[in-house]
C-alpha cells in the first residue's frame, strides 16, 4: 500500500494582485507557512507560470521547481481548466466564455478554439519538462444545453456532440501520451464529461486512450446526487488526480438539484470548506490508502460562506489529519505461528 501525498493546494482560487498572492515565490511561502507540501499551478495565470516558456525551456522549469523547493514545496500538477473549457463551447456560451481566452481571440470562436488547443499542446510539453505524470483539465461542452430532454432531443444529437468532442481531443491526448503524462478530466456539471456515463461515452470514442483519465472531486458528484464513494470502485483504474473539496446537498420543498437559479449561498447544493459539508472524507482517504492511489491530495477551496484564507489554513490541517500513513505489516503479525506447505496440509487433514 502507498501513503497518499499531501497536503497540497490548488493556487487558482488564491492568486491575486496583492502580496503574498501575486507571485509564485510569495504565494509558495504563504502556502508552506500553512503546512502545505505541494502546490498545483493554474497554467493560465501569468503571475504563477509562463506556459509557453515552460514548454520550451527545461531550465525555466527547473527554476520553477527550485522556487518551490526553497519553501519545501513540490509541484503536484499543472491545470488547464480554463483552456480545456474552450476546446468545445456551445454557441449559447460564447460570450460568457470569451473571458477565459486572451483578448486577441475573443469574439472569434474558431480562433479561440485553436488557441485553446495550442494551450493544451503547450501544457503537455510543459508537464513533461517539469517531470510531472498527471495534468488536470475540463472537457468543454457541446451538449450541455440539452442535458434535460425537453423538448425531446432529435435522434443522434448527443452522439454527434460526443463524436465531435472526441475528434477535438484525440490529437491532444496523443500529445500527452507522447509526453508521458495522463490527461485527467475533472468530472463536473457544465462539462460534457459530468458523470460516469458521459466519461464512458467519451472514453469509447477516443478508443480507450491510455492517457484519458479522471480528476476525482467528490463535491461535484454529491451535488448531482451520485454515489461518490462507489464512483471510486467503478473507476479505480482511471482515478489519477484528487481534488479535496467539500459540499452539501440540502433539498427543500422549494428546490432540489437545479436550485431555482439561486445564488450559491441560497442553493440546495453548495460548496463548503473542508469539514463543513457532507462528504465522508474518512471513507475516501481509506479507499485511497487501500487502493494504492499514487498521487496528491490537493485542496481546491471553494465555499460560499467562509473566508478563503481561513479555508486554506483549516484545509491543510484537515487533509493532513485524514491522510493515512499505511502500515508495513499486518496488525496481527504478533500471533503468527509460522507455517510451511507440510504444516498447511496437516492442518487441512490432507
Amino acid at each position: 500500500m502507498k501513503t497518499i501525498k499531501g497536503p497540497a493546494l490548488f493556487l487558482a482560487q488564491f492568486a491575486g494582485d496583492e502580496a503574498p498572492f501575486n507571485s509564485l515565490d510569495s504565494i509558495a511561502g504563504w502556502a508552506a507557512g500553512l503546512g502545505y507540501q505541494g502546490v498545483q499551478i493554474p497554467s493560465w495565470d501569468a503571475r504563477m507560470i509562463d506556459l509557453k516558456r515552460a514548454a520550451e525551456s527545461r531550465t525555466y522549469c527547473d527554476e520553477i521547481k527550485g522556487t518551490l523547493a526553497e519553501h519545501g514545496l513540490a509541484l503536484t500538477e499543472l491545470s488547464t481548466h480554463l483552456q480545456g473549457q474552450l476546446v468545445a463551447v456551445h454557441p449559447a456560451y460564447d460570450e460568457m466564455f470569451d473571458g477565459f481566452a486572451v483578448p486577441e481571440v475573443r469574439g472569434n470562436p474558431k480562433a479561440r478554439q485553436a488557441w485553446a488547443v495550442e494551450q493544451l499542446m503547450l501544457a503537455a510539453k510543459a508537464s513533461q519538462n517539469l517531470g510531472l505524470t498527471d495534468h488536470g483539465t475540463f472537457s468543454g461542452s457541446l451538449a450541455w444545453p440539452f442535458v434535460y430532454p425537453w423538448p425531446q432531443r432529435p435522434a443522434g444529437l448527443i452522439e454527434t456532440a460526443f463524436d465531435e468532442l472526441a475528434k477535438r481531443w484525440r490529437p491532444i491526448l496523443d500529445a500527452f501520451d507522447e509526453a508521458g503524462v495522463n490527461l485527467c478530466y475533472e468530472i463536473h456539471p457544465g462539462e460534457d464529461l459530468h458523470d460516469g456515463i458521459t466519461f464512458e461515452m467519451f472514453l469509447e470514442r477516443v478508443g480507450n486512450h491510455p492517457r484519458c483519465h479522471i480528476l476525482y472531486d467528490p463535491s461535484h458528484l454529491i451535488l448531482q446526487q451520485l454515489d461518490y464513494r462507489g464512483f471510486l470502485d467503478v473507476y479505480r483504474d482511471h482515478i489519477q488526480m484528487f481534488h479535496v473539496k467539500d459540499a452539501e446537498f440540502n433539498p427543500s420543498p422549494k428546490q432540489g438539484v437545479y436550485s431555482g437559479y439561486q445564488s450559491w449561498t441560497d442553493r440546495a447544493g453548495r460548496f463548503r470548506s473542508l469539514g463543513d459539508g457532507q462528504i465522508d472524507f474518512k471513507s475516501i482517504f481509506s479507499w485511497m490508502a487501500a487502493n494504492d492511489y499514487h498521487g496528491w491530495a490537493v485542496l481546491e477551496w471553494e465555499c460560499c460562506l467562509k473566508h478563503p484564507e481561513v479555508g486554506a489554513r483549516e484545509g491543510a490541517t484537515f487533509i493532513r489529519d485524514h491522510i493515512i500513513e499505511v502500515t508495513e505489516r499486518a496488525f496481527d503479525d504478533f500471533a503468527d505461528g509460522g507455517s510451511d506447505e507440510a504444516a498447511n496440509r496437516r492442518i487441512l487433514g490432507l
